[in-house]
């Protein structure tokens, strides 16, 4: 679950654990016998990359009505998941391969989760406080024959994979997730997409301001929460990020000393197309 670590939220994230805990799993994909699963490199996302083509548009917000109503493409991701669903995570792959397959599939349950739910305003509305289904624990994929939720798949897979510029790729279906790429992530291009969506991430205002007169920058909530995969310290972590920024005052004002950093409020609202 893409939430800040501070006490608050940590106490939130236990009470929402214990909540999901009692709520029935979700499952998505299928059953794969050991014999039918195939290595990841084998895995064909072709099918995600038309889905997005047809319902996302280039600034990563998402026709999920047009998508819920048409049978045509519900049963298209319903087979994209299945054929996720048929991969052997312990054969050899590039890592190429492993990371472009585990940000389509956190990308492809979550649109499944929000198709699932709509109409809805926000992700939020099925993260319970008390109690009952979590969309970001309870919905699952079957892979391998485990199921893993969407913090599995970011927390325990992607993160650990060592790329941060996953944060800019992998999107909860809210206006202040980076853009939803709308093509696939491939092995043979990863690197380039990911280039790209990291530019198209700091080039928008609800994620990144620059204050040069009071050398002040202000960022994102998403590199406070996971600022730690950037970098050991903020001076790391700027110079990691800096490649990315839109301008040359930009990438100078994060590397002089002294800088102020600052987070903008996260924006919680759907990715949807209005």
């Amino acid at each position: 679950m893409r939430h800040p670590h501070f006490a608050l939220a940590a106490l939130v994230s236990t009470l929402a654990c214990a909540a999901s805990a009692g709520a029935a799993d979700v499952l998505v994909g299928v059953a794969t016998p050991a014999a039918q699963r195939v290595a990841l490199d084998a895995i064909d996302h072709t099918a995600w990359d038309a889905l997005l083509k047809r319902h996302v548009n280039d600034r990563g917000l998402v026709d999920y009505r047009a998508w819920k109503a048409s049978g045509e493409s519900a049963s298209q991701l319903d087979a994209y998941l299945a054929t996720l669903s048929t991969a052997d995570l312990d054969a050899d792959s590039s890592p190429d391969a492993k990371l472009a397959y585990w940000i389509n599939a956190y990308n492809a349950v979550t649109v499944k989760g929000i198709l699932r739910e709509y109409p809805t305003s926000s992700i939020k509305n099925h993260v319970p406080w008390i109690s009952g289904y979590h969309i970001w624990k309870n919905l699952k994929l079957r892979v391998d024959g485990e199921a893993y939720s969407l913090d599995h798949m970011e927390h325990e897979t992607l993160r650990k994979l060592g790329e941060p510029r996953i944060h800019f790729a992998i999107v909860c279906a809210s206006i202040g997730c980076p853009r939803l790429l709308n093509e696939a992530y491939v092995a043979n291009r990863l690197d380039a997409q990911l280039d790209t969506n990291a530019h198209d991430f700091f080039a928008q205002s609800q994620n990144f301001q620059i204050d040069s007169g009071n050398k002040i920058v202000r960022f994102s909530s998403i590199l406070k929460w996971f600022g730690e995969d950037f970098g050991g310290s903020q001076r790391a972590r700027l110079q990691r990020i800096s490649p990315w920024l839109p301008t040359d005052e930009a990438q100078r004002l994060v590397l002089t000393h002294g800088v102020r950093v600052r987070y903008l409020d996260y924006d919680w609202d759907l990715n949807e197309q209005k």
